[in-house]
Formats: structure tokens, C-alpha cells, sequence
């Protein structure tokens, strides 16, 4: 065997055989579920604890960020919503219509992750609406996590069975 075999025989590049792909998935939702709306969620938890200037650095950065959510999708929200459609459809089609294995995983990861960008912009919204501070925002913040945790572990199921199957199929091990 030459070097160039024994290089590609160990690192993989089928998308659902890879281990890099596994590791990003994790890493993707661990980030997902601990930055809520860009507010790290150790800070919401020390908000309910300590109180005072805790509770005003929280609803100061998620002030900021929901804020900032809402003039991005005000400015720029049907081009956002244009383009996601466009890309996201686009990979669908190369993954299940073309079988193209690379447009299929990077599809299981991004379309969970547009679901989670309409939980985190509608979440925004209602703060903003409520201009909740406090634990009015705590429990928003907290609802929130909770939705994109659902999606999480749906989304890994999925994956992990489509992962499954195609290993499978194939016979990549």
C-alpha cells in the first residue's frame, strides 16, 4: 500500500462514517443549548443565585442581544428567510433526491439549527414585547433552552438513525 491509501483508509471522508462529523454534531447542540439567545445560560443560573449585579449583567447582554436580533431580522429578515429557504431546499435535494451523502449531513445539521433560529427570534420578540427583566426573563430564557433542547435530542435521534442506516446501507464499516 502507498501513503496516499493508508492516509485515506484513515481519515474517512464519508460524512455519516466519520467521526469528525459526531464530534461536530455534539459540539454543535452543546453550544445550541448553552447560548440562549447569546446570553451563556451559567449566567442565568448566577442571576437566580447571587441576585444584583448578576441580575443587571443578564438583562443587560440579553437586552443587547435580543436587540440586536430583532434589527437584524427587521433589516435583513426576508433575505435571511430567502437564502435559508434557498440553501436548505437546495440541500434536501442534493442529499435525498441526488444521494449526495455530504448534502445530507450537512443538511441534518442546519435544518435544526434554522428551527432553533425561529425559537431564538420569536423568544427575542416576546422579551422585547414584555420588556421582561428579572425572573420573568430568567424563565423566558429558560423556556427557550428548553425548546432548543427538544429539537436537540430529535434532531440527534434522527441523525443518529439516518447515520445508522446509511453506514449501513453502504456498508462503510
Amino acid at each position: 500500500m502507498d501513503l496516499l491509501h493508508i492516509i485515506y483508509e484513515m481519515i474517512e471522508l464519508r460524512s455519516f462514517s466519520n467521526l469528525w462529523y459526531w464530534i461536530s454534531l455534539a459540539v454543535l447542540w452543546s453550544s445550541a443549548s448553552h447560548w440562549i439567545l447569546g446570553v451563556p445560560y451559567d449566567m442565568v443560573y448566577r442571576a437566580q443565585r447571587k441576585g444584583g449585579q448578576a441580575e443587571q449583567d443578564l438583562e443587560d447582554i440579553a437586552r443587547v442581544n435580543v436587540n440586536r436580533l430583532i434589527y437584524i431580522s427587521e433589516v435583513s429578515g426576508p433575505w435571511l428567510v430567502a437564502l435559508s429557504c434557498f440553501l436548505l431546499s437546495g440541500l434536501a435535494m442534493l442529499g435525498f433526491v441526488y444521494l449526495l451523502e455530504i448534502a445530507q449531513a450537512v443538511f441534518l445539521l442546519a435544518f435544526p439549527m434554522a428551527v432553533v433560529g425561529v425559537i431564538s427570534y420569536f423568544t427575542a420578540r416576546r422579551i422585547a414585547q414584555e420588556k421582561a427583566t428579572g425572573e420573568e426573563l430568567r424563565r423566558r430564557l429558560a423556556f427557550c433552552r428548553l425548546y432548543i433542547q427538544f429539537v436537540g435530542v430529535i434532531s440527534i435521534v434522527v441523525t443518529a438513525f439516518w447515520g445508522m442506516y446509511q453506514n449501513l446501507t453502504i456498508g462503510a464499516l
